[in-house]
């Protein structure tokens, strides 16, 4: 196949092209990217090998230029951000030009959107896999994997690191949030999109409105308990399609208390019309003194993490009439160089290399269902944590994640 990885010179687009090197049917490459240069560097460090590459310059808000980048292609991978303004584009013109699509897409909205094209894409026989990176992505598979063990499902938590745990204090730190030129990344302003306003969650089985940022506690198996606080992702919609939770589905960040405080305090500003999206990244980044002190306040009546694991996916529910608590979370035991751990350091590597390896199930044709799906609705997760353990460079026989079980009364 040949594939196009739009934004594919950016930090999460290249790690995806250099994982999809070695994936069995991928004959040529186009990185496509708006810094034609920086394609072209990266198509020069990766040149030699058995895929052909290519580098192109593309801007996706001018539609006749993607339309004409999609057409000579099979399937495109597409890490253009922030999704909550390129996604809903993107997909359109990859079902219009007949071309199997995967992205990274971490928005709730457009997730809404996109998944109305599902007719249109089956009309078409393309397959269109959203959210295929980290959270969503693996959460959405550790999610699945935790809600076999179970006839029935009630709710269904996922959750992400901040500043704690695996992901060190530079996961959504300065070189994140910050792009060279000092402006806030598109990461950095699809945060604060999704810390303000309202978010979509799960309530009593079905889609709801609530605020984000809002703390809850968990009781987890193996004694691992503590305060999350809810974001806003697509996991809980997609969720609550493929799982049927009869309860809540939230999607969570593991994060220190004084960091939700200081990031509520920059949600009631731009609630209040305060602040920009990109103003708030960028205060976000560099804290300022009068918000700090409003923050420390709240941060003394805020609960921590305590013992949570910073990624995982927490499904209760029942199995052979038994309430139970079924724990899936990403494999961290061991010392602080452990491959997972680092991945967590570093997230181009975690969002990249599962939208690579979720495309090979596309590309050899077992994935490759027409339609808009969420990873859990196609791809097989047996086969993309081995994938993922390898890749990460986890040692034989060792898994990226674990399963925890315990009875609830």
């Amino acid at each position: 196949m040949e594939i196009l990885a739009l934004g594919g010179a950016g930090a999460m687009g290249a790690v995806a092209v250099r994982t999809a090197l070695d994936i069995p049917g991928v004959e040529k490459i186009v990185v496509a990217d708006r810094d034609l240069g920086t394609a072209q560097d990266l198509v020069r460090r990766l040149s030699g090998g058995r895929v052909a590459l290519g580098a192109l310059e593309v801007d996706v808000t001018d539609e006749a230029a993607l339309r004409a980048a999609l057409e000579p292609v099979d399937l495109v991978l597409n890490t253009v951000g922030p999704y909550f303004r390129f996604g809903l584009t993107v997909l359109r013109a990859a079902i219009e030009t007949d071309t199997h699509y995967l992205d990274i897409c971490d928005d709730w909205e457009p997730t809404l959107q996109m998944l109305q094209l599902d007719e249109e894409a089956r009309e078409r026989e393309v397959c269109a896999v959203i959210g295929m990176g980290a959270s969503p992505g693996i959460s959405n598979l550790l999610a699945a994997v935790a809600a076999s063990e179970l006839d029935a499902v009630h709710d269904v938590y996922t959750a992400w690191p901040v500043d704690v745990g695996g992901s060190g204090e530079d996961t959504e730190g300065k070189s994140q949030l910050l792009g060279p030129d000092g402006r806030p990344t598109a990461a950095a302003v699809h945060w604060m999109e999704q810390a303000s306003g309202t978010i979509t969650g799960v309530g009593g089985g079905r889609l709801v409105e609530t605020r984000p940022l809002s703390p809850v506690s968990l009781e987890l198996p193996a004694g691992q308990r503590g305060t999350a606080y809810s974001i806003g992702h697509p996991e809980p919609i997609t969720l609550q399609r493929t799982l049927k939770p009869s309860g809540s589905a939230l999607n969570l960040m593991v994060i220190k208390p004084w960091t939700v405080a200081y990031l509520d305090t920059l949600r009631r500003d731009m609630d209040a019309g305060l602040l920009t999206r990109e103003e708030a990244a960028q205060a976000f980044a560099v804290p300022g003194l009068r918000r700090t002190v409003r923050s420390g306040f709240k941060a003394l009546r805020l609960r921590g993490p305590g013992s949570l694991p910073p990624f995982f996916a927490a499904v209760t529910g029942e199995r052979h009439g038994d309430l139970r608590t079924v724990l899936a979370r990403m494999n961290l035991d061991g010392p602080q160089s452990h491959p997972i751990r680092n991945a967590l350091r570093d997230m181009a590597c975690i969002t990249g290399v599962p939208l690579a390896l979720g495309m090979a199930q596309v590309i050899d044709g077992s994935a490759r269902r027409p339609g808009v799906h969420p990873p859990e609705a196609v791809i097989e997760p047996g086969r993309f944590f081995a994938g993922l353990g390898v890749a990460l460079g986890c040692a034989d026989g060792i898994s990226p994640y674990l399963v925890e079980q315990k009875l609830l009364p």
